[in-house]
């Protein structure tokens, strides 16, 4: 998996690493807990297709964990023909279709 440190997501997103950590701790951006300082980050979440369904994707989960959203995006779904919620938006799904497997998921 590509993932990143706070600083390449920051210069990446354009923004500071305060603004990134806050947006970890709302769910507006998956971020996972690093042994050594602060989180590592999945590079894909900063894609156009994936980005704007972030903080939703959070709201439909119950969740601003990052493990828990990076699970979801990540795993399998028979619903989606074996593919991963992620891999279905690179490749043009809705992402009305991946929020509403999520708020099935969260139930």
């Amino acid at each position: 998996m590509d993932m990143i440190t706070m600083d390449e997501a920051a210069k990446r997103a354009g923004m500071s690493r305060v603004t990134i950590n806050a947006w970890i701790k709302a769910g507006r951006c998956i971020g996972v807990s690093n042994l050594r300082r602060g989180f590592k980050l999945p590079s894909w979440q900063f894609e156009p297709e994936i980005w704007p369904l972030l903080q939703p994707l959070a709201e439909c989960l119950g969740t601003h964990d990052g493990w828990r959203l990076l699970s979801f995006l990540e795993t399998p779904l028979m619903a989606l023909n074996g593919t991963t919620p992620r891999i279905a938006l690179e490749q043009g799904m809705p992402g009305s279709r991946i929020l509403a497997l999520a708020t099935a998921d969260a139930h």
